[in-house]
């Protein structure tokens, strides 16, 4: 689910409604990052290694969106890849009724 998490502010990019197609974007070393807003992309080019360090161990839930350190996170398995929740039971039950569509979301 990379490019959910805005590498400079972490927001969650699918909770403030903003599209990869549509986000502003940078590549750096080899990878495509998107942001919320032209802003942070601005910030990030001068500074990306900084930004990156920061958001390092974020997660964006897939269910409900919220942004979280992993170490407050957890973590279940799906299709061979690891997938992190907000630690909410809910958030996991809701994921596994419809995983390809949050998924889906997470990824546009």
């Amino acid at each position: 689910m990379n490019g959910a998490l805005c590498p400079t502010c972490r927001c969650s990019l699918v909770r403030l409604g903003v599209p990869h197609a549509e986000a502003a974007s940078v590549l750096h070393a080899g990878e495509q990052f998107y942001f919320c807003c032209q802003g942070c992309a601005d910030l990030f080019a001068h500074k990306p290694e900084s930004c990156l360090a920061e958001i390092r161990d974020w997660i964006v839930c897939p269910t409900c969106l919220a942004e979280k350190p992993m170490g407050l996170a957890v973590s279940i398995e799906h299709g061979g890849q690891e997938v992190w929740f907000c630690r909410c039971p809910g958030c996991v039950e809701e994921f596994r009724a419809r995983p390809d569509e949050l998924i889906e979301r997470m990824n546009r």
